[in-house]
């Protein structure tokens, strides 16, 4: 495929930042890619993994003469980043990031831009449960949808030349308010997020049941959960802490879902489960036509863990 940036920074290396830097080598789509991560044990492993051309601890440092620069950091540390890079930004440059919460973002990381470069969020709606440089493979964004929350005064070039980065990668794109991107990814993402802690919480605390049963029986649908469960904790901390009004307006509006289930079940009101579990069980259906998950019995996991 033809290049399509002369360098690359990446800004954290975890599951995202390392796919990212996979596709890149793999498909030739920079000149030189350059990975940025405080912690000098997970640099040293994005090296020996090869994940890059240049390795440096300092953001400052691996945004210079950068043509694209993407952020895969914990959406708390969006701001602290910007700060840092601001002042080695080159005129013309792309400024993007990979968080699940928009408007803290841009609240964030849109103050520090200087003239001239184009910051344009942005949210690859795809992971698994693994972080890490080691976590990352080719094909994460395959079929996936990026979502792109481009300002009011975005540069279309430069947002045409985002869109087709993320389209080589396998993404299909959207444009979307900040706003309606933080409710939208409150219903899909973070509140089953958040159930799923609790739910494995409640199961941690629970005397009458031991943890050896817990796990022994788990996939009758424990199972489930526990993988959402596994999720990075400073990532959800921070999504929790970022996006609180949208996810606490979901847990409102489930929480009366909750009790309406709760009474219909206390009642035996048999027809109210029925039609429930049928709609429900539609939207599944629509999910796998969609092309977002598979009909296999597993959901795929086993052929996920073989590759």
């Amino acid at each position: 495929m033809a290049k399509q940036f002369e360098t690359i920074a990446l800004i954290g290396i975890g599951l995202i930042g390392s796919s990212i830097a996979r596709e890149i080598k793999d498909k030739g789509l920079a000149g030189s890619v350059t990975v940025s991560t405080r912690s000098e044990a997970t640099l040293k492993r994005a090296q020996e993994l090869n994940l890059g051309d240049r390795y440096t601890t300092s953001a400052a440092e691996a945004v210079k003469d950068a043509d694209l620069v993407i952020v895969s950091v914990p959406v708390g540390a969006s701001g602290a980043v910007a700060a840092e890079i601001a002042a080695n930004l080159k005129p013309g440059a792309i400024v993007t990031d990979v968080g699940s919460t928009k408007g803290s973002v841009i609240a964030q990381m849109a103050p520090h831009m200087p003239q001239g470069v184009h910051f344009i969020p942005g949210h690859p709606i795809a992971g698994t449960e693994y972080s890490g440089p080691d976590a990352g493979f080719i094909g994460l964004f395959k079929g996936r949808w990026c979502i792109l929350t481009p300002l009011p005064d975005t540069d279309e070039a430069a947002k045409a030349r985002l869109r087709a980065f993320w389209e080589t990668l396998g993404s299909m794109v959207d444009d979307m308010d900040p706003e309606h991107h933080d409710k939208v990814l409150a219903i899909v993402s973070h509140l089953p997020h958040i159930i799923a802690y609790n739910i494995v919480g409640t199961a941690d605390d629970l005397e009458a049941v031991t943890e050896s049963e817990v796990i022994k029986y788990s996939a009758s649908g424990f199972r489930d959960f526990t993988r959402l469960a596994a999720s990075d904790p400073t990532m959800w901390r921070d999504v929790c802490l970022h996006n609180k009004d949208a996810i606490l307006e979901m847990l409102s509006r489930f929480s009366e879902d909750l009790a309406y289930l709760q009474r219909a079940i206390r009642w035996g009101d048999g027809d109210k489960l029925f039609d429930l579990f049928t709609r429900t069980r539609a939207i599944r259906r629509s999910i796998v036509q969609a092309g977002q998950d598979t009909d296999m019995a597993d959901f795929g996991r086993h052929a996920m863990d073989q590759k």
